[in-house]
């Protein structure tokens, strides 16, 4: 549950929240934003892809990849040649080593909100952003740990049905972890806002829902004879 304190921001009553920060108070529709943790879980847990943006040489990159969660930390894999996973220093050095500064953000869009006018046509969304500084993880175990995070996110129960990554994959495989710490949520529900002076024009407007969904399954052509299909993905 949220409720709008003084400043209009919408901040957690009575559950977990993130303090708000420079980075996580936005400039605009701040009626919008929220900063309960229980919100920011279910928005990142929801989620395939994240996007991870830092800059390099003075450019920004924003790419767009696979991740996990276990409790309040992110991990983002990738290759170990990758450009973020370079940059990034080894966790169990962060005196050393900075680390790499990153902003992640994960949204779903909910439904295309069409007004009388083109200015109020929108769209209906949860985000999630996070800034922070990534490390390279190291530990075998964290690692390990991490890799099953990033697979059953994907597939719940997953990591537990496969063969786990071996010494040569392990060692091709770089994780980040990224800390929960500025993070902020932003969510829009609802219909058109238009101009009163609008509502007589004779157009359309409403909302598109739009919703994520699941086809048949398709089985590889060279399974085993005998494999049946798991339940985990019959309840997916």
């Amino acid at each position: 549950m949220s409720v709008a304190s003084e400043s209009g921001i919408e901040t957690a009553a009575d559950t977990a929240a993130y303090a708000p920060t420079d980075l996580t108070v936005p400039t605009r529709g701040r009626d919008r934003a929220a900063y309960d943790q229980e919100l920011v879980h279910a928005i990142l847990d929801e989620a395939y892809v994240c996007h991870l943006g830092f800059v390099r040489d003075g450019a920004p990159v924003v790419l767009p990849t696979l991740y996990g969660r276990v409790g309040e930390r992110l991990y983002v894999h990738g290759s170990t040649g990758s450009r973020p996973l370079r940059m990034a220093g080894d966790a169990r050095q962060q005196e050393a080593d900075p680390g790499l500064a990153v902003c992640l953000t994960v949204t779903h869009v909910d439904g295309l909100v069409l007004a009388r006018s083109a200015f109020h046509h929108s769209i209906n969304y949860r985000s999630v952003v996070i800034h922070g500084t990534a490390h390279q993880v190291t530990d075998p175990e964290e690692k390990r740990t991490a890799l099953d995070a990033l697979v059953d996110h994907v597939v719940p129960g997953r990591s537990a049905d496969s063969r786990p990554a071996n010494a040569k994959e392990l060692a091709a495989t770089a994780v980040l972890s990224l800390d929960l710490a500025a993070v902020s949520a932003k969510v829009r529900t609802g219909g058109p806002n238009d101009d009163p002076e609008d509502l007589d024009l004779p157009h359309w407007a409403g909302v598109v829902p739009l919703r994520k969904g699941h086809d048949p399954l398709v089985p590889s052509a060279d399974l085993a004879p005998g494999i049946e299909t798991p339940d985990y993905l019959v309840e997916l």
